[in-house]
């Protein structure tokens, strides 16, 4: 088949569809070159790399399946030119597992056939706009507040974080509290095409269940007791954004289920309301559950799991990360003392030594909030292991640490509490202030510990 440029419009953008079904270029090619893009065309592979070392393209749309080349190997054929080229592939349903992999690999999106014409210009549009501004918005983990060392899985993850956030793709982020799951979720929706738009989070560890439904998906006026005017759901709220669920195992069966529609047709409907609202947003889910345990106890639907792991990402535990320990802590420091309008902190050797020997049972928020605390509490400049208020100081014959005391945590935020309270003659506010939390987390706090306030 001869290569034939279907726009002699020199301004619009080019792309270039590659397919051995003659049917679907001959549809592809009517739809592109009407939304104005000028359009080439290959039948193989190896025609298409051949355009590529030719031609200027800007977007290139692909089969999965090809007699010549699987789609892999046409991925690896066009990053080998262009690192940065975006592709985007056509699969069939069952073939969706490699269209996974090849995002995994580089690519940027996948459609299924039979395909929605004026959503893949929809699509198309938005990543040659985010593809425009790449260049200024490249990632950097430090400059975002997410700070990767020299751990590879770590680096690996952070890769992934970059890839997958172009793509529409469900993601699901697993691993312990307090590694970072949200973050890397606000990272995702930041780099993405979505990034001017809400980025919406539901704590569903937090919300009693008779609340959720109602926090999701929203109700109108005289739909229950107390249902005194309309509101909208945090699902319609994302609309345009991301959707972020997090502590997604915590969530009823009843609740599963309705989740698992929307999923499928992108639609809600209000508690008490008749007609249905459609949502276009990104899902991202995270938990610390074992969700295949969860599924062969019964607790969670297989297939809400299968729908909401099409990508997934998984959080090393920071005590098996701890060449990273000294990397995270100078970063956090260094921007706390920015923030607060403070001189820098000096970091004595044995203060890097006592992080690094302790285990962290609450991962890097615990790490953040132990040197928040001693950043603001510390004297005389210097930072020093106690400072930090971190209960298995103490213990110097098992190493400073006690991997088997689940209440290390809580002691610590209990006795850091006391001490900014103590600095601040026992001003709940002031206290507040000094720790960088809200007036209502700390009340919150000194109930929770028993906190007896001193007048």
């Amino acid at each position: 088949m001869a290569n034939i440029e279907i726009s002699n419009d020199e301004s619009a953008q080019t792309i270039l569809i590659v397919d051995d079904d003659l049917h679907i270029l001959e549809v592809l090619e009517a739809r592109l070159s009407s939304a104005g893009f000028n359009v080439f065309k290959a039948v193989s592979p190896h025609e298409a790399i051949n355009i590529l070392k030719t031609k200027s393209i800007d977007l290139i749309i692909s089969d999965m399946k090809m007699p010549e080349m699987g789609g892999m190997g046409f991925l690896k054929e066009v990053r080998n030119i262009n690192s940065e080229l975006p592709l985007i592939f056509l699969t069939a349903y069952g073939t969706i597992p490699d269209a996974v992999d090849s995002i995994k690999a580089g690519a940027i999106e996948y459609f299924t056939k039979p395909f929605d014409g004026r959503e893949l210009i929809k699509k198309i549009n938005n990543i040659l706009k985010d593809n425009q501004h790449l260049s200024a918005r490249k990632f950097t983990s430090a400059s975002q507040g997410f700070y990767v060392g020299e751990n590879s899985a770590m680096n690996e993850l952070v890769g992934l974080i970059e890839k997958v956030a172009v793509s529409d793709v469900n993601l699901l982020i697993l691993g312990e509290s307090g590694v970072g799951k949200e973050r890397a979720a606000h990272l995702v929706h930041e780099l993405g095409p979505r990034r001017d738009n809400p980025f919406i989070v539901v704590d569903c560890g937090s919300t009693p269940t008779s609340l959720l439904e109602s926090e999701l998906f929203g109700h109108v006026k005289g739909s229950f007791t107390h249902a005194i005017r309309d509101k909208k759901g945090l699902i319609e709220a994302a609309n345009g954004g991301t959707l972020f669920l997090d502590e997604i195992g915590n969530i009823s069966l009843e609740m599963q289920m309705r989740l698992l529609r929307f999923l499928e047709d992108r639609k809600i409907r209000k508690i008490g309301d008749i007609k249905e609202i459609s949502v276009d947003c990104r899902i991202i889910a995270a938990t610390n559950a074992n969700l295949l345990d969860e599924i062969k106890a019964g607790r969670f639907r297989e297939d809400l799991y299968y729908r909401l792991r099409v990508v997934t990402l998984k959080f090393p535990p920071l005590r098996e990360r701890k060449e990273e320990i000294p990397f995270l802590v100078e970063n956090f420091v260094k921007n706390f003392c920015k923030n607060k309008g403070l001189q820098q902190i000096k970091l004595p050797q044995k203060t890097i030594d006592f992080l690094c020997s302790y285990h962290w049972p609450g991962n890097v928020r615990e790490l953040k909030n132990s040197l928040e605390a001693g950043v603001v509490l510390c004297k005389n400049g210097v930072l020093l292991p106690e400072d930090l208020n971190i209960s298995d100081f103490q213990d110097k014959n098992n190493n400073m640490s006690k991997s088997n005391d689940p209440f290390s945590l809580e002691e610590s935020e209990r006795n850091t509490i006391i001490r900014a309270l103590q600095e601040t003659e026992w001003v709940q506010k002031d206290a507040a202030d000094l720790l960088g939390i809200s007036r209502r987390t700390i009340h919150y706090k000194i109930k929770k510990f028993g906190i007896k306030i001193e007048k």
